[in-house]
């Protein structure tokens, strides 16, 4: 399954030594310091990173990465791999990143398939040096055509040529838990108004300890159950954009092609007492 948002571990070992070849391994610091990717750099901040509007929203998001993108001396030429550990282990955080660096408008990038397991797996090499960087000055280009904002959601809402998706855990759909860190990590419990639910995982399959993507057949017929076909219009969230990456790539993958991650997510939502939610069981 390769094409314009994955690569698959033969094709990134063939290409490794490719001089416009530019991996990120979202992983912790911990991890990326015991093996990695040769040649990869580690950028952590694509998962931990935290867009609010109380933290001053897509502005300081934007300012924060150009420096953390300049320093690690990525080229806007650079065709880009992200990966995680494994694609359900880590809350979709390579498909963050893959989607940051679009918005950001990185022209190419793709997320390992299966992350960094799949690598493991096929027993190709890793090692534990840190690549020689030589910082730049990253141009960001904005592009805002995956990007919707609270804004946008929050008139989505009253618009039924959208269907809102909310991908995240059952706990949290039914407003048991506010995330997948407490159930009390955000002021409210809940969900956005007339949304619709998938859960994120449903989307892969597992073999051998690793996580796939399903057929594009598989993720359609998931997705009708909802209601979303290739011609729907569709608003994706999450607690903080990880997992809606995941679920907004896999649908992408399956032909569904207008969709916009709400990537201030719930984590947003719920801290601002004058936006709606729904509660209880649905």
């Amino acid at each position: 399954m390769t094409g314009e948002y994955l690569i698959e571990a033969d094709e990134l070992y063939a290409s490794l030594k490719d001089e416009d070849l530019f991996i990120i391994d979202t992983r912790d610091a911990l991890e990326y310091n015991k093996a990695h990717i040769p040649g990869a750099v580690n950028i952590s901040e694509f998962f931990t990173y935290l867009s609010t509007s109380g933290s001053g929203g897509h502005g300081a998001m934007v300012r924060h990465f150009k420096s953390w993108l300049g320093y690690a001396g990525l080229k806007r030429t650079q065709r880009v791999v992200t990966y995680e550990d494994a694609m359900d282990n880590g809350y979709g955080q390579s498909c963050r990143a893959r989607f940051l660096l679009k918005f950001f408008g990185q022209p190419v990038v793709h997320v390992l398939h299966g992350g960094f397991r799949a690598w493991e797996a096929k027993e190709l090499p890793m090692d534990n040096k840190e690549p020689e960087i030589k910082p730049i000055n990253y141009e960001m280009h904005i592009d805002p055509t995956e990007m919707a904002t609270t804004e946008d959601t929050l008139a989505a809402i009253e618009d039924p040529s959208i269907t809102i998706l909310d991908c995240r855990d059952r706990a949290e759909w039914l407003g048991v838990s506010t995330s997948p860190y407490s159930m009390d990590f955000c002021p409210r419990k809940g969900r956005i108004p007339r949304t619709v639910w998938i859960e994120w995982y449903s989307m892969m399959y597992r073999k051998d300890n690793i996580s796939w993507f399903k057929s594009k057949e598989e993720i359609l017929e998931i997705a009708k159950g909802v209601g979303i076909t290739t011609e729907s219009n569709v608003f994706i969230y999450c607690f903080k954009g990880a997992r809606a990456s995941n679920t907004l790539l896999a649908l992408k993958l399956a032909g569904i092609i207008q969709i916009k991650n709400y990537f201030n997510a719930w984590n947003d939502w719920s801290r601002h007492p004058s936006l709606p939610i729904e509660e209880g069981y649905k």
